[in-house]
């Protein structure tokens, strides 16, 4: 791709019209580790699509951090060469020495889907607890902005059925097989909340939920994901569950208004959630999904009555999102819009 996608490019006005201080980055030096990914992509991008116009200030720098040259070349083809963006290949848990100065910095590096982080849990831990240390670091010595990518996994089981807030937590085994992940992410929230106290550097924590969107990768195991293959592949939507489990869903393009919001607004050594507050069955998005379709008459199959695969035990259920609300956020894209545009994205209309 040597241009920015369409649905991209319009998702990029829809964040930036959430009213944030964007002169604030103007000609400041902004990290994001884990560049390539899905979610830390999307900042990339709406960084970039500043520098086009939108600041009145000198454009920011733009440093992409990722481990495989080739993926970020793949992803942002249509910014290399351009000297605002800086790929940078490096380990995220390997310390930053060489990157220089730096004004804000977002720390998403790590795998996000159980299909990935359970192939490799040393190297998630290593992520979310030496790469935290690393980004820290870099911040207490260039006095940056830190956002630290956590995950609302760190609530551990049994949290009930209302609303999650900041200060709700469950029971965590340490020796799950998935506690790679949410221990290496509560890991990594105390030693921002540690630099914060000891230190001074401005960190802040965002949660995140069930996000989807544009560029998501198909094949990560995540329901939502299996579904739109299979639409785009012409299958029906096949259930292993009875669909009754639900989830909340939300777009990419709010999320990462969420982000930018907690980045420039957020208190120091504290946590926001970022995600819908509002679920949807399995089912639902399904039947949502299947009425999407491009091919007429895609079906849902159910499966037979006593085949169906018990659900997983989630960790978590829908946010409260009051606290991030305080600071002017909420997201604002249904469903059915936004599987509408992913859906788009993926079948190239309009590209």
């Amino acid at each position: 791709m040597t241009r920015r996608h369409p649905i991209i490019a319009e998702d990029m006005v829809a964040i930036y019209a959430t009213r944030q201080d964007w002169d604030r980055f103007g000609g400041k030096r902004v990290l994001i580790t884990g560049a390539s990914g899905f979610l830390a992509g999307y900042l990339v991008e709406f960084f970039s699509w500043l520098n086009e116009g939108a600041l009145r200030a000198q454009p920011a720098t733009v440093y992409a951090l990722g481990r495989d040259l080739g993926r970020l070349r793949g992803k942002f083809s249509h910014l290399i060469g351009r000297a605002d963006f800086v790929p940078v290949v490096q380990d995220v848990c390997t310390p930053m020495t060489e990157i220089g100065h730096v004004d804000f910095i977002v720390h998403a590096a790590s795998p996000a889907s159980p299909k990935y982080y359970l192939l490799d849990p040393v190297g998630t831990a290593k992520a979310n607890v030496m790469g935290t240390l690393n980004a820290l670091e870099l911040a207490r010595s260039s006095r940056a902005r830190l956002l630290f990518m956590s995950s609302g996994t760190v609530y551990g089981q049994g949290t009930g059925d209302l609303a999650i807030a900041e200060t709700d937590f469950g029971p965590q085994d340490p020796l799950d097989t998935r506690a790679c992940y949410s221990e290496g992410k509560r890991m990594g929230e105390a030693l921002c909340a540690a630099y914060s106290l000891q230190y001074g550097v401005h960190t802040s924590i965002a949660r995140i939920s069930h996000t989807y969107g544009p560029g998501v990768a198909l094949d990560d195991g995540r329901v939502f994901a299996d579904f739109v293959a299979d639409v785009l592949a012409g299958r029906d939507i096949a259930l292993s569950s009875d669909g009754m489990d639900s989830r909340p869903f939300c777009y990419v393009a709010d999320a990462t208004a969420a982000f930018l919001t907690v980045l420039l607004q957020g208190e120091s050594g504290a946590a926001y959630n970022v995600g819908m507050d509002k679920e949807l069955t399995i089912l639902d998005l399904a039947k949502l999904l299947a009425q999407l379709a491009p091919r007429p008459g895609t079906k849902v199959i159910r499966p037979a009555s006593g085949n169906a695969i018990r659900p997983n035990v989630r960790s978590s259920g829908h946010f409260d999102i009051t606290k991030i609300g305080q600071l002017g956020w909420r997201p604002t894209t249904s469903p059915e819009a936004g599987f509408a545009r992913t859906l788009r994205y993926f079948l190239g209309a309009g590209a």
